[in-house]
């Protein structure tokens, strides 16, 4: 496999590199722009597989340097995650959203096909779909995003569909497959790579933050949903089952066409529940303080994964929290400041 991998500094898409490595990459170029991803992060990548990693500082936004990469590369296969990724603040700043998501997707899809690569695995979200009328989420549920990050990304989607279709008409081969993430958690078992946000925004890491005094204490947004223990459930993949997942698609992927897939484990977890399983793998209480509701937050979220599991044949490794938490508190011990290269 020749791969090149955009926003690969990040959290998902450096995992998916070290997946990518794992199972018999020749080479792949790693493409970031560095304004959120960790250089870091990237060099413990070149160090696992010498020779096998190359990195390219390039914006995904400027088609000129990424079709001249392409060229002179020749990848066989794309995998695009470069992406703002904080909803939050996508609503103060929709405008930069849809530059990034939208524009940088344009952008690479004219690359691609300026040099030939018909191969496209996009990274998504569970976003797209908004607050659903009913649970579990299927690929058959309405897509009706409620900010303007799940609309940027749904946007993405229909320009990677349109492009699949160009190319039935015109007789070409691209194809892609579009992966929905539900809640992601956990880092690099053997330690390499870790989540590391500015701000951090996820559940598990400011969890964990808290207990490592990084941050006063935990908020919990709401206790009163309609929820066994009043907080919200969501759905949580382990990272390295979701960089798996990418593997999985890149090798089902077919000329001509392109599929939607969910990547969750299809049970959900509620913050209280997330909260314990963090005091649990640090050994002491975590300090908590209850906020009011964020407006938007449906009480659950939970996916049906059947679909990928059916046809991608992916199977998720861990179920529980358990491993996503305590991989994660590994790493935040051993890297108390992130990979501090801001």
């Amino acid at each position: 496999m020749h791969c090149l991998v955009t926003g690969a500094a990040g959290y998902i898409a450096s995992h998916t590199v070290r997946e990518l490595l794992c199972r018999g990459a020749t080479r792949i170029v790693a493409v970031d722009s560095l304004e959120r991803g960790h250089r870091r992060a990237v060099e413990a990548l070149e160090r696992m597989a010498p020779g096998k990693v190359r990195f390219a500082q390039v914006d995904v936004r400027d088609r000129a340097a990424l079709a001249a990469l392409m060229r002179e590369e020749r990848p066989e296969s794309v995998l695009h995650f470069a992406a703002l990724t904080l909803v939050g603040e996508s609503v103060r700043r929709p405008a930069a959203y849809w530059s990034c998501s939208a524009g940088g997707t344009a952008s690479l899809l004219e690359a691609m096909r300026e040099a030939g690569t018909e191969r496209l695995v996009f990274s998504s979200t569970a976003a797209t779909y908004g607050i659903p009328p009913s649970m579990p989420i299927t690929e058959d549920t309405p897509q009706r995003p409620c900010n303007p990050y799940g609309s940027a990304k749904l946007a993405c989607e229909t320009m990677i569909a349109e492009e699949a279709e160009a190319a039935r008409r015109d007789g070409r081969g691209f194809g892609a497959i579009l992966l929905r993430y539900f809640n992601v958690a956990g880092c690099a078992s053997d330690g390499t790579l870790g989540e590391d946000h500015d701000p951090e925004t996820h559940l598990v890491p400011s969890a964990l933050q808290a207990a490592l005094g990084a941050r006063p204490a935990l908020e919990i947004f709401g206790t009163d949903y309609p929820t066994p223990d009043g907080t919200c459930i969501r759905d949580y993949v382990h990272v390295e089952d979701l960089a798996s997942a990418h593997v999985d698609a890149l090798r089902a992927l077919r000329p001509r066409e392109c599929r939607a897939f969910n990547v969750g484990i299809g049970h959900g977890f509620s913050v209280r529940e997330v909260l314990d399983a963090c005091e649990r793998a640090v050994g002491r209480p975590i300090p908590a303080n209850v906020a009011p509701r964020r407006e938007g937050d449906p009480p659950e979220l939970r996916s049906d994964p059947a679909r990928v599991m059916r046809e991608l044949g992916w199977t998720p490794r861990h179920r529980t929290l358990a491993p996503m938490v305590e991989s994660a508190w590994r790493w935040m011990q051993a890297n108390p400041r992130g990979y501090d290269d801001r």
